[in-house]
């Protein structure tokens, strides 16, 4: 799997809020196997849209489009809220 450049917003994100040693080695395992457990990688709704996420922790998540079957594009960082 090939992660496409990431924005320069996305890394001035993660480097705020201390996530940047948990985001590269998220991202790595991300690129040796999307699916990885740990990750928990979603499809998101509405999923033909084909938006995507994977944990970085447990309070954030990664959002990210496949532009193809081994080429993903970062989109956003998001914070995760709690589910009632």
């Amino acid at each position: 799997m090939i992660v496409l450049p990431i924005h320069s917003e996305i890394i001035e994100y993660v480097v705020k809020r201390g996530l940047v040693k948990k985001f590269e080695q998220q991202v790595n395992l991300f690129q040796l196997n999307p699916f990885y457990p740990s990750l928990e990688t979603e499809l998101l709704e509405p999923k033909h849209l084909r938006f995507w996420s994977f944990r970085v922790d447990k309070k954030y998540r990664a959002i990210f489009i496949s532009t193809s079957e081994e080429r993903v594009r970062e989109y956003s960082l998001t914070q995760r809220t709690s589910r009632s």
